[in-house]
Formats: C-alpha cells, sequence, structure tokens
C-alpha cells in the first residue's frame, strides 16, 4: 500500500509553514495540561532540514518549571485550515471535508538566558518584516530592561518531526479545480496549490 498523499512534503514546505504560522502549542511531553502558545523561528541545516527552533518565554510560565525539570517537548504546529462544502467541490455526490497542515515536532528544549536578545530579535525581525516602519526595541526606551529580565530565551532542539497536509492531492481534477475557483478563503486555496502543482 503507498503512504497517503498527506504524507509527502518538503522541507522547504515546513520552512514554509513554521515562517507563516510560527504561533505552536509547545508542550511538556507527557504533561499536555503544561503547555503555552509561543511564537518561534526556525533554524535549518544546509540541506533545509529543521533542526532547532529559537523561541522564548516567561520565566513565570509553569512550562518554564517544567521543562528544566525535564527539557523534552512536543510542539504543534496549525498552518492553513478551512471547511471545504460540496458546495465548493461542485458536486452533490461528495463528502464535507475538512482541509488543513499540521507539523508535530519533538524537541529537547534547553533554556539560556543568553539567547534571550537573539531570539527577541530574530522574532521580531521575522515579523515585522514588510512593515512601511518596522518597530525596534529600542523604542520601549528604559522599560525594555525590565522587561526582558522576565522572560528567557530558549533552543528546542528537534529530535522528529512529522507533518501532514491534507490540501486536496487526493480530489479528482475538475473537483479540485471547482474547490480552488469557489472557496473563499485565498490562504487555504494558496497553499492547495502548492500541494496541486500542475492540477490547480
Amino acid at each position: 500500500m503507498s503512504p497517503s498523499p498527506f504524507g509527502r512534503y518538503a522541507d522547504a514546505d515546513v520552512q514554509a509553514l513554521i515562517a507563516e504560522f510560527p504561533l505552536a502549542w509547545v508542550t511538556a511531553a507527557g504533561r499536555p495540561a503544561v503547555a503555552s502558545l509561543l511564537p518561534l523561528i526556525g533554524e535549518y541545516d544546509g540541506h533545509g532540514r529543521l533542526v532547532t527552533l529559537l523561541g522564548h518565554c516567561a520565566r513565570s510560565n509553569s512550562l518554564h518549571a517544567a521543562l528544566v525539570s525535564d527539557p523534552r517537548a512536543v510542539l504543534l504546529f496549525r498552518g492553513p485550515q478551512g471547511y471545504v462544502s460540496p458546495e465548493h467541490a461542485g458536486r452533490r455526490d461528495w463528502g464535507p471535508t475538512w482541509n488543513y497542515a499540521q507539523l508535530i515536532v519533538e524537541a529537547e528544549i534547553r533554556f539560556d538566558p543568553h539567547l534571550t536578545e537573539e531570539a527577541l530579535d530574530m522574532l521580531t525581525d521575522a515579523i515585522e518584516a514588510g512593515r512601511p516602519a518596522p518597530w525596534r526595541k529600542e523604542e520601549l526606551g528604559p522599560r525594555y530592561t525590565g522587561l526582558l529580565a522576565q522572560i528567557i530565551g530558549f533552543r528546542a532542539h528537534v529530535t522528529g518531526a512529522q507533518g501532514l497536509f491534507k490540501l486536496g492531492q487526493d480530489e479528482r481534477p475538475e473537483t479540485l479545480q471547482s474547490i480552488l475557483a469557489t472557496h473563499p478563503d485565498p490562504e487555504l486555496r494558496r497553499w492547495m496549490e502548492r500541494f496541486n502543482p500542475g492540477r490547480s
């Protein structure tokens, strides 16, 4: 049996998902109740493979204490998603579905106060990129030092990753084209086109 088409993806797809959807659930392994949504920056090797994620969290966050005692974590990224109706497919004999992209990363998180400013700078540069007047930390003035003391940077060293990109790869060409022509979410349509080259 051939693997599901939804499990076929490239390192570039992982990079794009993390760059466009950087806010991930970070959970302490085996303790799903200890979790926080944190923005993360992916770091890649020379082949484009995800090797680490750079981030920060509040020192008062219970996740910080949990990961200091046991650094194993699971990070959950959710990419584009949306309901797809038979109306979008142009077929009444077609079952409604939900298209989405997800990435599950297993990692070991190491906190390092020396990483805090680097993590903040990289995140700010990434999130503010493209704005007419990107914000800079200097604009906070003396408040910056006080706020910096309340957080701590970390690197999540990736030990495993598994993606699932359910984006219409199993649809008949005419059904796919109908969805792309009628679905109201441009973000979801763009990702469906990404995973269906030559079919859209």
